[in-house]
């Protein structure tokens, strides 16, 4: 295939000419493309680095407000602990006899 375009080329220089155009064209428009579809590694990279961070910052802040969460009621644990002992202590001293009284 290639030694018949090579040997229709000697043919005719006009037809020389107009291939060795198409032939510039092709290699102008593949470079072209080549240049348009480089660096999308790059705009891909630095969008799934934001996509990390934002999701990291996202973990962060759920997981701050379950410290939050667990800390409050915790401490609502141990003042409800402290109130029943409290409440526990008042009533065994009210129904516990007083001595001395007939």
């Amino acid at each position: 295939m290639l030694l018949y375009i090579c040997a229709s080329f000697n043919q005719n220089n006009k037809k020389q000419t107009k291939m060795k155009k198409f032939i510039l064209v092709a290699v102008v428009a593949g470079m072209t493309a080549l240049v348009s579809c480089g660096d999308g590694g790059a705009a891909v990279e630095a969008a799934r680095v934001a996509d990390s961070a934002r999701i990291a910052d996202s973990n962060a802040v759920v997981m701050a407000e379950a410290t939050r969460l667990a800390d409050s009621t915790a401490a609502a644990a141990v003042a409800a602990e402290a109130t029943r002992v409290a409440d526990s202590a008042a009533a065994a001293a009210a129904a516990a006899p007083v001595k001395g009284k007939k």
